[in-house]
């Protein structure tokens, strides 16, 4: 059983910042063999990948789109993954989704929303000009 959970979302103006958090509930083995992906959806456009990383170690990819303004962290005693987000614009606004897929899972890129098996309810991120 793996349930997400995030948290952080919220209103904030252009320029701002906002953490986004996901609390993983799983077994201590289960985590440390997962990728785990930031993804959102804005109204009427398709979810786009902003961020992955594996849980065992390894470096974080992101799209060009955020690359330099978003960070993928975790903490591993808390079994979770943070999305810092900086710099942030009104075209940021959208409903942010952690993601988590494991080991032998299928597979289409760590920023395809198909490679995820598990995901989180959501968290609205609206920002102001």
């Amino acid at each position: 059983q793996v349930q997400l959970v995030e948290s952080g979302g919220g209103s904030v103006q252009a320029g701002g910042s906002l953490r986004l958090s996901c609390v993983v509930s799983t077994e201590a083995h289960r985590w440390n063999r997962m990728t785990m992906g930031w993804f959102r959806q804005a109204p009427g456009k398709e979810r786009e990948g902003l961020a992955s990383v594996y849980t065992g170690g390894s470096s974080a990819d992101y799209p060009d789109s955020v690359k330099g303004r978003f960070t993928i962290s975790q903490d591993n005693a808390k079994n979770t993954v943070y999305l810092q987000m900086n710099s942030l614009k009104p075209e940021d606004t959208a409903m942010y989704y952690c993601a988590a897929r494991e080991l032998g899972d299928s597979w289409y890129g760590d920023l395809n929303e198909r490679s995820y098996k598990y995901w989180g309810q959501g968290t609205q991120v609206t920002v102001s000009s």
